[in-house]
């Protein structure tokens, strides 16, 4: 379930802030403790930050996102780290391009900000797994989130190539980090203080010097859980402050109150509606807050986006909910940079306790105009399966994670001997399959009713049955992040005649550029669909698909996300560094029934 019903609307969430190693000869003193106050080189400092997620954004916007945060009149601002986004695969991490990290914080000290990193292997942020490699998932005996050795190794390994990337720009080394985070809401998903000790250690062990916190439930149970010793604790929630605060103050008498999470806005999952929150609520309660002397980060400061197949999932009970491509969050910077009523209430309260100048944010980004372009031509899927993929075979299916596959869809072939008929069935489906007999549709199924079935008439001797998996995001949050993805157990004939002797195709779509298109319609099913879109200068647009079902888009090779047409989400951002003056490719694949057009537009719609 969210974190939201999961604590409460104005729960806290604690954080555990261990004290600061000493200062090193050269740089800051940075961020410390002295009693009920934060300390900054030695003077009394309160803490005004923003979340700010660079793997969300495009590198070409960093600048502009973080001067609108200054604008806003924050004296800091705090980012995850996804570990998965670095190391999508073992071995290696990537720190270039829009993974270099290390240039995105030496970007917001240039601007004059404190910065606060969270480096844990685990961030949940509505993002895919949490932030975790799905190639973890490959090892069934690993268990996540504790003191497993083989999940200590891949820990480790990564931090012995993402703690060089931050330790030098700690305050310590004159660089902007004063605060990093251990575990991201641990109380709330285990017991093992073993495991947080070893996160702490190897943080320390790297070199770093910074405060250091973890997330959980501001309840004498979830704290307990989560708590380490000789730390600090600090919260996250929404609504009236006022119960947080309290909470907080009966945990760590005399310590300082940090709202490590302030929720000023909500993300959404498809099929259910658009969340926004009152601008002039959520300014009072951060009004309140901050005069009583408590430090706050606000969460989210800038939005961004889910692209490509990053958007992580939540359980309720059973029940899976994929979040959208957007990850706008009703947040004073939306996901296209754009500020409003939220924004221009949070800044006048804002600049008066930080003591910066009221100053106005960057001009609005231009947009494009609005065309309409029809798709020239098309490819089906089952058609394609050569020019994407490999064959894998196996004598019953597998999850993607098995073939070395993290994301995107996954095909299924089996021969079935007829005459026959009876209830087909799909045992551990994630998320939503695509059933076919001879190339003929027969159904859907979905993880959200598994014990659903669909009648298979088999009329001759061999019929060849394809299975598409349309997978929808791993789940971010919960005792459910184990969430292996295609099928992770078995197809059976009357419930228990498994089908044997699989031919397995990973669909990672990560290259397209082997499509073979025609001008010839190959109707309903999945299909790739490709139209030209001509732009006389770039700008941000938003890509929307009235009369499509459900798919994915691509620009100019880049992977916008996902689009369904349940919403509440109706366009797809697409930034100006992905449009070309002149020509711009888009490609969609359509899982059910292609519309007739693409339209650009200059607004998004998100609900």
């Amino acid at each position: 379930m969210s974190r939201r019903s999961f604590l409460g609307g104005a729960a806290a969430v604690a954080a555990s802030t261990v004290f600061a190693g000493p200062a090193g000869a050269a740089g800051r003193r940075g961020l410390s403790v002295s009693g009920d106050q934060f300390l900054l080189e030695g003077k009394p400092f309160q803490i005004v930050s923003g979340a700010i997620h660079y793997f969300r954004l495009r590198p070409e916007q960093w600048h502009d996102r973080l001067s609108r945060l200054k604008a806003l009149g924050l004296n800091t601002v705090e980012t995850y780290v996804a570990w998965n986004f670095h190391q999508p695969k073992p071995g290696r991490a990537d720190f270039r391009g829009d993974r270099d990290l290390a240039a995105f914080i030496r970007l917001a000290g240039e601007l004059g900000f404190q910065v606060i990193v969270r480096p844990s292997p685990y961030i949940c942020a509505e993002w895919e797994f949490g932030g975790l490699p799905a190639w973890l998932l490959a090892d069934r005996n690993m268990e996540l989130r504790c003191a497993d050795p083989a999940y200590l190794k891949a820990v480790d390994a990564w931090y012995d190539q993402l703690i060089p990337q931050l330790a030098p720009l700690e305050a310590q080394h004159g660089g902007p980090i004063v605060a990093a985070q251990i575990e991201n809401e641990y109380g709330s998903y285990g017991n093992d203080t073993s495991y947080l000790a070893h996160l702490r250690d190897s943080l320390r062990s790297r070199g770093m010097t910074s405060l250091l916190f973890v997330a959980d439930g501001a309840s004498e149970f979830f704290m307990r859980f989560g708590e380490l010793p000789a730390t600090l604790e600090a919260g996250t929630g929404d609504g009236d402050p006022a119960p947080s605060i309290a909470a907080l103050k009966a945990f760590r008498p005399g310590a300082p109150v940090m709202m490590a999470e302030y929720w000023d806005g909500w993300f959404d999952h498809w099929g259910e509606p658009h969340h926004t929150t009152d601008p002039r609520h959520t300014a009072a309660h951060v009004d309140q807050l901050l005069a009583t002397g408590a430090s706050v980060n606000l969460y989210l400061a800038c939005g961004g986006t889910n692209y490509g197949f990053t958007a992580g999932a939540n359980t309720s009970g059973p029940h899976y909910q994929p979040t959208v491509t957007s990850y706008d969050y009703d947040s004073p910077v939306g996901e296209a940079g754009d500020v409003g009523a939220k924004f221009t209430a949070l800044q006048s309260v804002i600049t008066k306790y930080t003591k910066q100048p009221l100053v106005p944010p960057p001009a609005r980004s231009p947009r494009l105009p609005a065309q309409s372009v029809a798709p020239s031509g098309s490819v089906s899927l089952v058609d394609s399966l050569p020019a994407l993929s490999t064959v894998v075979r196996s004598a019953q299916p597998v999850a993607m994670e098995r073939v070395g596959q993290s994301t995107g869809l996954i095909h299924y072939r089996t021969t079935v001997q007829g005459p026959h008929s009876g209830p087909l069935s799909i045992h551990g489906l994630a998320d939503r399959a695509l059933v076919f007999a001879d190339g003929v549709q027969l159904g859907i199924l979905d993880r959200n009713r598994p014990d659903a079935t669909l009648e298979l008439k088999l009329e001759k001797p061999r019929t060849r049955l394809d299975v598409l998996v349309d997978t929808m995001g791993r789940v971010n949050y919960g005792p459910h992040l184990a969430d292996r993805k295609g099928i992770d157990g078995w197809v059976a004939m009357n419930t228990q005649q498994k089908l044997f002797g699989w031919e397995i195709r990973p669909l990672p779509l990560d290259d397209l550029s082997r499509l073979r298109f025609s001008s010839v319609q190959p109707g309903a099913g999945p299909a790739f669909h490709r139209a030209t879109a001509l732009v006389a200068e770039p700008a941000d647009g938003f890509v929307a698909l009235p009369g499509w079902e459900k798919g994915v888009v691509w620009l100019n090779g880049f992977n916008l996300g996902r689009y369904w047409k349940i919403g509440p989400q109706q366009t797809l951002y697409a930034p100006k560094s992905l449009w070309r003056k002149g020509k711009n490719e888009l490609v969609v694949l359509e899982m059910h029934h292609p519309g007739t057009a693409i339209e650009i537009r200059p607004e998004a719609d998100l609900g």
